[in-house]
């Protein structure tokens, strides 16, 4: 694909420019609100690589190149449609490494009447841009992300005056807000929800479909070059790069979910299978997060299905709540209740976070699984990244922030907005219950039921206590005594505070020695030594990732 240079289509069209249109990188859609009225012959669109956004955490090598290499393609379909862009890319001598640089240096060579943005999905983004008309002395309009169903002032309404903002309340009035599964103020098939018929254990020797994946072409590679050079020490591989960068890629990865994955998404979504990271799951999240897709399209198309036919309704159900409930829910309450809302640490919880999420380093073959997939493909599926990943550090108290930050890091379609309210209210309950009504805590029967990974592993899911014990098992107790004055009368935990309540003494001590013994064998950092090396060094052949980068 030809592509200009840096804004070369401003050093050949010199027309006097009325509108500025920033279009940030998560924002690469035809339709976006910053571009609809847009005149080719008055307004230019500014597109830049700044290293700010690249670094203010280490991103995952292969989320640099999906948001560079998108930006990039999407730069050279306007300029196809007739459109002015000048685009900054990252290794201009002349870039200063900040949006508010770029935008005043683009100011300097247009001249512009006002600046036109859509509004951006992280809060210290826009808190930027709030400050951009009193120092560049012009308007600056900041319009309604048009690309969600649901608009921040509606979400601040409906949250309004409530103590708890459950994610089941809103979908329901999304649903009817939306249409979406309805017939006429009723959900189809008489109930909203089917999610007990979306549990389903992924059966041995089920055979999933072969994925559609994308092979870079050359403007990917030279992206892939950039960040080889340019960020050598972030996390995770880049050689195994295939997520679409394009529209026309995205509707393809789309359409192959609709037609080969869709119909066995429902019973299957909450599985896990060693080696399997793929499953069933949309993997569009990355394209819908950057503006490849949106999410009315999405839904639409999936409802298509179930009215077709061609899919059923517990799997259509499930997969729009994921996006018209879960995916809209948590961006209106991070906007609802940001700045505040990652202050918040309601069970104090304070452990470093142990170096075998960047490693891959540990005898627990679940968690090993995970980071690897994660490594490899800057992709996990939600229930990975809840029940195992969350779920530990939920169990072992790690701290909210560096919990949030690693999986801000790690996943090709982590952005804040998305991010956060899912790590720190549904995974830590670090926000003392507002997003959830319980923890989403568990011992390692649940990842036994839901998986193959016990079968491999060093400790042994069955037992109770010991060196050789599942530390899911233990530490889930050791979770519920540590916060029974907190959880105890919470009514969504009674039962297993119920039988916590006969849990002999004894017992309840050995909870507690073997959870210390092994919480304090944990490492933060790569080569320290501990109760958790000791175990590791039994199963070396879990030892399959570099820890460098």
């Amino acid at each position: 694909m030809a592509r200009e240079t840096i804004h070369g289509a401003a050093r050949r069209r010199r027309s006097p420019v009325r509108h500025l249109r920033l279009v940030l990188g998560d924002q690469l859609h035809p339709r976006l609100a910053t571009l609809t009225d847009l005149d080719p012959d008055a307004d230019t669109v500014l597109i830049v690589e700044v290293m700010d956004e690249a670094t203010y955490v280490r991103h995952h090598k292969q989320k640099l190149v999906l948001v560079f290499s998108a930006m990039r393609h999407f730069a050279a379909e306007l300029r196809e449609r007739g459109i002015r862009v000048d685009y900054v890319e990252l290794e201009d001598p002349d870039n200063t490494g900040s949006f508010t640089g770029e935008v005043a240096r683009a100011l300097d060579r247009h001249t512009p009447d006002r600046i036109v943005v859509t509004e951006p999905g992280e809060w210290r983004v826009e808190a930027m841009m709030r400050d951009w008309e009193e120092a560049f002395g012009l308007p600056v309009e900041i319009r309604d992300d048009t690309r969600f169903l649901c608009p921040r002032p509606v979400f601040a309404r409906w949250a309004e005056g409530r103590e708890a903002l459950r994610m089941e309340t809103f979908y329901r009035a999304m649903r009817k807000r939306t249409g979406f599964l309805m017939e006429g103020r009723d959900p189809v098939g008489g109930q909203w929800n089917f999610d007990h018929d979306n549990r389903r254990r992924l059966p041995a020797g089920h055979a999933v479909p072969e994925r559609r994946r994308f092979a870079p072409d050359a403007v990917t590679r030279e992206v892939m070059a950039l960040v080889a050079r340019r960020f050598p020490d972030h996390f995770g591989d880049l050689d195994g790069f295939e997520w679409p960068v394009t529209r026309t890629e995205a509707l393809a990865a789309l359409r192959h979910f609709l037609d080969d994955c869709l119909p066995e998404f429902g019973d299957y979504q909450d599985a896990m299978r060693s080696g399997t990271p793929f499953l069933y799951h949309g993997l569009i999240a990355p394209a819908l997060n950057l503006g490849l897709l949106d999410a009315e399209e999405v839904c639409r198309a999936a409802e298509d299905r179930w009215r077709d036919g061609a899919a059923p309704l517990n799997a259509v159900e499930g997969f729009i709540r994921q996006i018209l409930g879960w995916r809209e829910y948590v961006r209106g309450l991070y906007w609802a209740r940001m700045p505040d809302y990652p202050e918040t640490n309601a069970l104090e919880a304070t452990r470093d976070l142990p170096w075998f999420y960047w490693s891959g380093k540990t005898a627990m073959a679940c968690l090993a699984e995970c980071v690897r997939d994660t490594r490899a493909h800057a992709h996990a599926h939600h229930i990975q990244r809840l029940m195992v990943l969350g779920n530990f550090a939920l169990l072992a108290g790690i701290a909210p922030r560096q919990v949030e930050e690693w999986f801000l890091v790690v996943y090709a379609d982590a952005y804040e907005w998305v991010e956060l309210p899912n790590v720190h209210g549904m995974a830590l309950w670090a926000d003392g219950g507002l997003l959830g009504s319980k923890p989403y805590a568990a011992s390692g029967a649940y990842i036994d039921r839901m998986s193959d990974y016990c079968r491999s592993c060093t400790y042994d899911v069955k037992a109770k206590s010991g060196e050789t014990a599942c530390p899911y098992n233990y530490l889930y107790w050791n979770f519920l005594i540590t916060h029974e004055e907190r959880l105890g009368r919470n009514p969504r935990m009674a039962m297993p505070y119920r039988t916590l309540a006969k849990m002999a003494p004894a017992r309840r001590s050995e909870v507690l020695a073997d959870s210390a013994r092994f919480l304090d064998g944990l490492s933060a950092s790569e080569g320290e030594p501990g109760g958790q090396r000791a175990v590791d060094a039994r199963a070396p052949d879990l030892f399959l990732v570099d820890p460098a980068g």
